[in-house]
């Protein structure tokens, strides 16, 4: 069974930098796709980023696109999501996603196992 438990957000004013962690387990995951989403209430879960574990090919919203990294540690079977340049409009919950395959996702039903969440708030 898969886990995912997302931690490092918090509140940052606009312009600064977070660090999201991912840590994964219950499988050997070079053969996921692992992806980040973000939710606000009252909208759908929205795609953030995706990255192909085995090959590191990524991909990324239009809306984070240049301000955001993903990227996955093999050794330590981690994904992050660096935000940089944040705005007001980045505040959401975060969460860190996986399904099997070898093909960028960017649909939230795309994806078999979530985590719980973490919160990022950017202040103006």
């Amino acid at each position: 069974q898969v886990q995912l438990v997302e931690s490092g957000g918090g509140l940052v004013q606009a312009g600064g930098s977070l660090r999201l962690s991912c840590p994964a387990s219950g499988r050997t995951f070079t053969t996921y796709v692992m992806g980040w989403f973000r939710q606000v209430p009252g909208k759908e879960r929205e795609f953030g980023a995706a990255i192909i574990w085995s090959i590191g090919n990524t991909d990324y919203a239009n809306s984070v696109r240049g301000r955001f990294t993903i990227s996955r540690d093999n050794t330590k079977n981690m994904v992050y999501l660096q935000m940089n340049s944040l705005k007001p409009e980045d505040t959401a919950v975060y969460y860190c996603a996986a399904r099997r395959g070898s093909v960028l996702y960017h649909r939230a039903t795309d994806f078999e196992s979530w985590g719980q969440g973490t919160q990022v708030t950017v202040s103006s």
